[in-house]
């Protein structure tokens, strides 16, 4: 069973709280949108209702309808106030017994005698002073303010909003309240507050609320499903190359690959490049113990040649082959110190950063060598390199003494400058290197001419070394067949004038 720590540390893990992660952030910001949007447009609904309630009062005033004859709406959806120019309640909705956010509190008109005269009939609302003076004045006073249809007016085109409460027979609620102006001769200047419900508005809200807290819970609890079992299933793969890769620690077989998946994926681009490094791991480990053993091996001929010379001498002073031994001593001491070098260069020793002319190092290793078999001609052009000197004297002494082995009666050594690059060539005039041939020079252990032998063949680490050491300098070493038939081998290293450049 996995241990809770490792459960929610895994990728699975992750992916699916991050998945429902983003999803619930994406829900609450829609949810907040949608909600938002729904209350904002409901509102809106509300006022335009409140406005056209507020509008149909206020086109009663302006044709002079009496206050009292006032056609309101008599539903609880709808309250109404109509206040004058002075903050007086002059007509209100029946069964209107509370309100709040329209600015005026009372819910009783003002007696139709105290409410403000007309100023141009002079007689105020159901009768009252203006009337009896108009009487006395010789008219009948028979018409209310504006009974005879001819008040003028006008309706402000501007509504004001508000929210607020009312209660209306007995029914409390909230409100979306429109307040227009009305202008009118006779009464003057007067305000109409009309509600529209927010009941709906709120029902709804609530209705919506309630089903995305249901709903939302749900779709996560999807969604962590789905991307639980989506990610199992594309990490199944990744499960089956850590197995593979546990089983061949475990048994050390480097023979052993990890499955591909059929897939183009990155997983699979993973199996793919597990499987080069295993690989190449291989190949490196078989070198190695390729090397081992080849060089036990090749060890174990001047030991033994040197052991046996020893042997004699001990038992035989006058048999005692002194030159020979010190010839196997030395052929040992060179194969040691090949070896040395090889173990430096793979455990990825740096060259130095010294300059070094080409042309003055090659003349100067070249008038140190003694007894050569075939003479070596220099045709030397001055060029730089960055690198270390005894590294490139062993590459120096490698070619020349593998060419002098082949060579029937010269060696020639080159240097000169090709664009970025500082070229050392030594050609021989023997039988060259086959095509198929001129890669596999450059392996360890390596001899071609297998009837030569092994004192005049050498170990077959020269070209090796050569050629690790090129590359460690950031060059190359490639062989190519000479103008004279022989071998002609090229080493190129970069130089740094042109570097500089």
């Amino acid at each position: 069973m996995r241990k809770p720590g490792k459960l929610f540390g895994s990728v699975r893990a992750r992916a699916t709280l991050g998945a429902s992660l983003v999803v619930a952030l994406a829900l609450v910001a829609a949810g907040a949108a949608v909600l938002l949007s729904l209350r904002t447009n409901l509102t809106d609904q509300a006022g335009s209702r409140a406005d056209s309630a507020a509008r149909k009062v206020a086109s009663q005033l302006v044709a002079g309808r009496p206050y009292d004859d006032l056609d309101l709406p008599d539903d609880e959806d709808s309250p109404v106030q109509v206040v004058d120019d002075k903050g007086r309640l002059v007509a209100a909705s029946d069964d209107l017994q509370k309100i709040s956010g329209t600015g005026v509190d009372a819910v009783k008109p003002v007696p139709a005698r105290s409410a403000r005269p007309s100023p141009a009939s002079g007689k105020g609302h159901g009768g009252g002073e203006g009337a009896d003076e108009k009487e006395e004045a010789g008219d009948s006073g028979d018409d209310e303010p504006g009974e005879s249809g001819d008040e003028l007016g006008e309706v402000d085109d501007e509504t004001t909003y508000t929210d607020g409460t009312a209660t209306v027979d007995g029914e409390s609620a909230d409100f979306r309240f429109a307040a227009v102006e009305v202008s009118t001769e006779a009464r003057g200047d007067l305000t109409v507050h009309a509600g529209g419900s927010l009941s709906s508005r709120q029902s709804a809200v609530s209705t919506a609320l309630t089903a995305m807290l249901i709903g939302f819970p749900l779709l996560l609890a999807v969604v962590a499903g789905v991307t639980w079992l989506v990610t199992r299933r594309a990490l199944r793969p990744v499960a089956a190359i850590t197995d593979e890769m546990a089983a061949i620690t475990a048994s050390e077989d480097l023979a052993r690959r990890v499955p591909e998946p059929d897939t183009h994926d990155e997983i699979a681009g993973l199996a793919r490049t597990t499987n080069e490094t295993l690989a190449a791991l291989q190949t490196s480990v078989e070198r190695q113990r390729r090397f081992v053993a080849d060089a036990s091996h090749e060890l174990r001929s001047p030991i033994a040649s040197l052991r046996t010379q020893l042997e004699v001498g001990a038992a035989h002073p006058e048999l005692l082959d002194v030159d020979g031994a010190v010839e196997d001593t030395v052929r040992l001491q060179g194969l040691a110190a090949d070896l040395l070098l090889l173990a430096r260069l793979d455990a990825g020793e740096k060259p130095g950063g010294a300059p070094v002319d080409l042309a003055a190092f090659v003349r100067e290793e070249l008038s140190q060598r003694t007894r050569d078999r075939v003479e070596v001609h220099a045709d030397l052009k001055s060029c730089e390199v960055v690198g270390s000197r005894a590294q490139l004297a062993r590459v120096l002494g490698n070619l020349v003494n593998n060419a002098q082995r082949h060579a029937r009666s010269r060696v020639t050594v080159t240097t000169r400058n090709d664009g970025a690059w500082a070229v050392l060539e030594v050609a021989d005039d023997g039988s060259g290197v086959p095509a198929d041939e001129r890669e596999r020079i450059f392996e360890r252990f390596v001899r071609l001419d297998d009837a030569r032998t092994r004192d005049e063949g050498g170990a077959g680490l020269g070209l090796a070394i050569a050629r690790d050491v090129a590359v460690r300098h950031g060059g190359t070493l490639v062989v190519h067949e000479a103008p004279s038939g022989g071998a002609l081998f090229e080493l190129r290293l970069p130089s740094p004038q042109s570097s500089a450049e």
